[in-house]
C-alpha cells in the first residue's frame, strides 16, 4: 500500500513537472489532400447532407464527403464548380450555394442532378474591380434578415480605385438590395458574427491601422481608413453623412471622440506577440462541445499559422475585450475557419501563396477537436472602473492568486496615422493595489492604481497556478480598453 501511494505521488509529481501542451486539450487532425488538387481553402460551408463545401483561391469549389469521419482517409473530394475568381465566402440557402468571389456574389446549383454545378446566377455585382491583385472580397454566412455581408479590400490595400473598395456591403439573398453598411476598411482577412448576431471582420496592420485587430461592423460606422470615403456620394444617403477625416499622428480614442462615426477596434492583436495577418472569424455557438469557451470568437492568423481566442463585452454601447493565444501548429497559413454544425469541431483551411507562414505546407485542411480535458486558462477578462476581473476555467491556488508577484501588467497604444503600422507607444506600468479571489477560486479581481483609456492592457500571469499546482496553458492575455466602465 505504501509503495503504491509513493508511486502515485511520484507519478503526480512527474505530471506536474511536465508543462501543459496545447495538443493535450485540442487535437489537430490533418485531412489528406489528393496530389492533383490545389486546395487553397478560402471559404468553407457545411451542406444539409453533411458534406463540406470548399471554395478555393483558384476559383474552384469541391465537395468533401465524410469530412468528420473517424478515419480522415475516408474523406472523398469531388469538384462541384470551377472557373470562378478567388472564392472567399460560401453560404447555403434554399437549395443554392452562394459564393462570394472578387467580382460579385453568385448563387450556384446543380439543376440536372449529376453532382456538378450547371446554374450560375449573379446575385449582386454592386462594387467595382480594377484587376489589382489585392482587391479581395470576403463574405459571411447569412444574417437573421437574409443578408450576406461582404467586406472589400482597398485597391492594392492602399487606395480605392473602384466603387466601394474599402467598404462593407450587405447583399440580400434575392439580390434586390445591395446596402452600403460601413466605410473605412483597409485589408480584411475574414468576416463572421458573434453569438449575438453582430458582425465583425479581421483587419490587418497598415496605414491607419497600428496593428491587426477585430472590428465591429456597426451599421453606419467608419472603420478608420479614410481613402474610400469618397464613395459616400454613391450611397444616396442611406449610410448617413460622410465622416470627417481623421488627423494623422493622433490616437484612436482621441479621434473617436471627435468623429462620431469612428468605431474603434474591439480587440487589437499586438503585432508579433499574437500574430501578423489576422484572418478567418468563427464563433463557438455550442453548449460546451468545444470546451470551456462557448460563445467566444476564434480568429485565425495566416502568418503564424495559428487560431487565436477572443472574449468580448459591451461597454458604453461598444464592443471591446481580450485576446488570448489558443492553438498553433497548423500545416499552412490559417485562412478560413468554420465550426461543424454540432459545434464539436473547428475546420481550418490554410494557404501561404503570396504570404509566408510558419506552417510549411502550401495549403492544408485540418480539423481541431476538443479532447474532453479542460485546460487551465483565463476563460475571460472583464473591465471594471478600477481594474479587471479574471474568470478561470479551473480553481486557482489561493496563495498564488493573492501574490502580486504572480502578475505583470503593462499598457500601450498605437499611433493612429496614415503611415504603415505603428510601434507600441505611451507605455505605462499600472500597479496592483488589491487582489480578491472568489471562494470557489474561479474568479480573481485585480484592482489597479490607474486605468488607461485607449490602451492595450497586456497581462503576463506566469505565477498563477491552479489548485492542483498546474501553470496556465497560456499565461499571456491582451485587453483592449477603449472605454472604462462606470463605477
Amino acid at each position: 500500500m505504501i509503495g503504491s501511494l509513493c508511486l502515485t505521488i511520484a507519478s503526480a509529481a512527474a505530471l506536474l513537472a511536465q508543462p501543459p501542451a496545447e495538443d493535450d486539450y485540442y487535437r489537430l487532425i490533418r485531412l489528406p489532400i489528393p496530389e492533383h488538387i490545389v486546395l487553397e481553402a478560402g471559404a468553407l460551408e457545411f451542406l444539409p447532407d453533411d458534406r463540406l463545401a470548399i471554395g478555393t483561391r483558384r476559383g474552384e469549389i469541391y465537395f468533401l464527403d465524410k469530412p468528420l469521419s473517424e478515419k480522415p482517409e475516408d474523406a472523398f473530394y469531388f469538384q462541384f464548380a470551377r472557373g470562378l475568381h478567388e472564392i472567399l465566402g460560401l453560404a447555403w440557402r434554399d437549395g443554392w450555394l452562394y459564393c462570394v468571389q472578387r467580382c460579385e456574389v453568385t448563387r450556384i446549383k446543380d439543376q440536372d442532378g449529376d453532382g456538378r454545378a450547371d446554374v450560375f446566377e449573379t446575385v449582386s455585382d454592386g462594387w467595382g474591380l480594377t484587376g489589382d491583385y489585392h482587391e479581395y472580397a470576403f463574405g459571411s454566412k447569412f444574417d437573421r434578415d437574409g443578408n450576406l455581408w461582404v467586406v472589400l479590400c482597398l485597391t492594392g490595400s492602399f487606395s480605392s480605385e473602384a466603387l466601394y473598395r474599402g467598404w462593407c456591403l450587405r447583399v440580400s439573398h434575392d439580390g434586390l438590395n445591395t446596402i452600403p453598411t460601413a466605410s473605412g476598411i483597409r485589408s480584411p482577412g475574414g468576416i463572421g458574427a458573434n453569438r449575438e448576431g453582430d458582425f465583425f471582420y479581421s483587419e490587418n496592420q497598415g496605414p491607419w491601422n497600428g496593428a491587426c485587430s477585430l472590428k465591429w461592423l456597426r451599421p453606419g460606422s467608419f472603420q478608420g481608413h479614410p481613402i474610400g470615403n469618397k464613395w459616400y456620394k454613391a450611397t444616396g444617403g442611406v449610410i448617413g453623412e460622410q465622416p470627417a477625416d481623421p488627423k494623422s499622428d493622433s490616437r484612436m480614442m482621441v479621434e473617436a471622440k471627435r468623429i462620431p462615426q469612428l468605431e474603434p477596434p474591439a480587440v487589437y492583436f499586438p503585432y508579433g506577440k499574437m500574430g501578423q495577418s489576422a484572418s478567418g472569424v468563427a464563433c463557438d455557438l455550442s453548449a460546451g462541445k468545444f470546451g470551456p469557451f462557448a460563445g467566444q470568437t476564434f480568429v485565425g492568423d495566416q502568418t503564424h499559422s495559428t487560431v487565436m481566442r477572443v472574449c468580448l463585452e459591451k461597454v458604453n454601447g461598444h464592443y471591446q475585450g481580450a485576446c488570448f493565444p489558443f492553438r498553433g501548429g497548423f500545416g499552412s497559413g490559417s485562412l478560413s475557419l468554420l465550426f461543424a454544425p454540432d459545434g464539436s469541431t473547428l475546420i481550418v483551411g490554410g494557404t501561404n501563396r503570396g504570404w509566408g507562414s510558419r506552417g510549411s505546407q502550401p495549403y492544408s485542411l485540418e480539423r481541431l477537436i476538443w479532447t474532453g480535458k479542460t485546460p487551465f486558462e483565463v476563460e475571460r477578462i472583464a473591465a471594471k472602473h478600477d481594474g479587471f476581473e479574471l474568470t478561470l476555467t479551473e480553481p486557482v491556488d489561493q496563495a498564488a492568486a493573492a501574490d502580486p508577484a504572480s502578475y505583470k501588467i503593462s499598457t500601450y497604444t498605437y499611433i493612429y496615422q496614415q503611415q504603415y503600422g505603428s510601434p507600441e507607444v505611451d507605455g505605462t506600468s499600472p500597479a496592483i493595489t488589491k487582489i480578491e479571489a472568489s471562494g470557489d477560486g474561479k474568479t480573481v479581481r485585480l484592482y489597479l492604481d490607474e486605468m488607461q483609456e485607449g490602451h492595450v492592457h497586456e497581462f503576463h500571469l506566469d505565477g498563477v497556478r491552479s489548485a492542483a499546482g498546474a501553470p496556465l496553458l497560456h499565461a499571456a492575455a491582451y485587453y483592449t480598453l477603449n472605454y472604462i466602465p462606470a463605477p
